[in-house]
């Protein structure tokens, strides 16, 4: 196998498992031979997941996980390092967003939301991640951004300000732990066709969708939103072992947004 894709005996945490890109990175790296701990608040999907995975012969687990608890977050690497006795690599993409509405408009209780999930979820995950990495001898940490995390992002500010403080969170660790041979980057999307987008409560749901769609799109040099698989593919990337020198970035994966 390709050493790029070559993730034989690897073992990876993936939050927010259930769907979106973390279903796809999840059945990207069980196919390249890592053993999975996957976590979601959604265990219906996330049960569904597992056995579709093990019935590919792909070594896999579910825990509930909700990301704004230190404690599940700390169960998650625990599960790991006692089924498997190592953590290679971390996903901590678990996430959700907020509908359009302007700063003046924000209240506490959706600021509130977005920091405990987005913010916690990342930094909760590294706190026990990092020491599991250290004690296995190395790894790499990937947290989902957004391109609201690198520019502003106009009617969706505590979501934005969240995922600014994801891409403060990674530089940090990654300047901290880049000695200990653990590497830490952010991937920064823009819109993507996800349930986080076009879900019962996504972004561009309900009467005016096909309206927010067709805007999206029109703000990409592409003139389309991205795919998941498309999302995925640099996700694998960033996580692969080849790629050994790669730390404390930030990568746009936008259609070309952010070249204007």
């Amino acid at each position: 196998m390709d050493p790029m894709l070559d993730f034989t005996g690897k073992v990876a945490l993936i939050t927010g498992a259930a769907s979106g890109f973390g279903r796809g990175l999840a059945a990207e790296l069980g196919k390249r031979g890592a053993r999975l701990v996957l976590g979601d608040i959604n265990m219906e999907a996330l049960d569904k997941l597992v056995a579709d995975l093990e019935a590919d012969g792909v070594d896999a687990l579910a825990r509930r996980c909700d990301v704004s608890s230190e404690d599940d977050c700390k169960a998650m690497v625990d599960t790991a390092m006692e089924r498997f006795g190592r953590l290679d690599l971390a996903a901590n993409n678990a996430g959700i967003a907020h509908g359009f509405i302007g700063v003046e408009d924000l209240t506490e209780e959706v600021l509130d939301q977005q920091m405990n999930v987005n913010v916690k979820g990342v930094m909760f995950g590294m706190k026990y991640q990092i020491p599991a990495m250290r004690q296995s001898g190395g790894g790499a940490i990937l947290n989902t951004s957004s391109m609201a995390g690198i520019g502003g992002g106009p009617k969706i500010g505590a979501y934005a300000a969240s995922k600014h403080a994801v891409i403060g969170l990674t530089r940090t660790a990654a300047v901290e732990s880049g000695r200990k041979n653990i590497r830490v980057n952010a991937i920064c999307p823009y819109y993507t066709r996800t349930p986080m987008l076009e879900g019962g409560e996504g972004l561009a749901s309900g009467g005016e969708a096909d309206k927010t769609l067709a805007m999206m799109a029109a703000g990409s040099p592409m003139k389309r939103i991205g795919e998941p698989e498309e999302i995925v593919a640099v996700m694998m990337m960033l996580l692969s072992p080849a790629n050994s020198f790669m730390n404390g970035q930030a990568i746009a994966v936008d259609g070309g947004v952010s070249a204007f």
